[in-house]
């Protein structure tokens, strides 16, 4: 694995090793606070990081294969007047019904995995990159072991991460107990990710959990950091 040179910023030739680059897949329940290991690992040369939400997005663009079949499947209603897919609408139809909520997913899923697929593979051909990372709340559920060397499970807290959901996005502790309920649990997570990085205290000490283990894979050489 090639690593990333956080002293000078410069990346290895691309034709050391075109093939060594890394790739990651990050994930945790809502509320883990990701962002602040995401936007660590966005500051490192040689490391690009794709969220699948916003990937989600991508696919779901007029004129993609995911549009036309979300637009043949629910009608012209969930249409915007700017002729995009009308995502406030969507949720509303298929939150109410499973089985609308599993075809969207189907349809929807694939196309992102296919996606980041598709860029590690255009990635792997540049040799630009020692790290891919990959953020997505159902890595596991989507078999993301398919194109990920390793998953890292964010763990916080329960209570702290009930705290941040009701401070950030005014949940009930209703929605809350469903919204935890829908998800893996900490145990299952455990299970199927090969590195914890626990994110119950300062941003400080679990940037400092990132660097180590980037450290130990060889990926980091921990050299004039301006981490804030």
């Amino acid at each position: 694995m090639r690593p990333i040179d956080i002293g000078t910023g410069e990346q290895k030739a691309a034709d050391q090793n075109p093939v060594s680059m890394h790739v990651i897949g990050i994930t945790g329940g809502v509320g883990a606070g990701k962002s602040t290991i995401l936007n660590f690992l966005k500051s490192l040369p040689g490391t690009r990081v794709e969220e699948a939400d916003r990937i989600g997005h991508l696919v779901m663009e007029p004129g993609t294969d995911c549009f036309r079949k979300i637009r043949e499947h629910f009608g012209g209603g969930i249409i915007s007047g700017s002729g995009q897919i009308d995502r406030p609408a969507l949720s509303r139809i298929v939150f109410a019904d499973k089985e609308k909520l599993d075809w969207l997913n189907h349809v929807v899923h694939p196309a992102v995995k296919e996606w980041f697929r598709r860029e590690i593979r255009a990635e792997r051909e540049r040799g630009r990159l020692g790290l891919f990372v990959i953020e997505a709340a159902l890595l596991i559920e989507d078999r993301y072991q398919e194109i990920c060397e390793e998953f890292w499970y964010v763990y916080t807290d329960p209570e702290l991460r009930r705290a941040r959901l009701k401070a950030s996005r005014g949940y009930s502790d209703e929605k809350i107990d469903s919204v935890f309920r829908n998800q893996q649990t900490d145990a299952q997570f455990r299970m199927c990710c090969q590195e914890v990085i626990d994110n119950s205290g300062s941003p400080e000490q679990t940037v400092k959990q990132v660097r180590e283990l980037l450290e130990k894979k060889g990926l980091y050489e921990g050299k004039g950091d301006s981490y804030r």
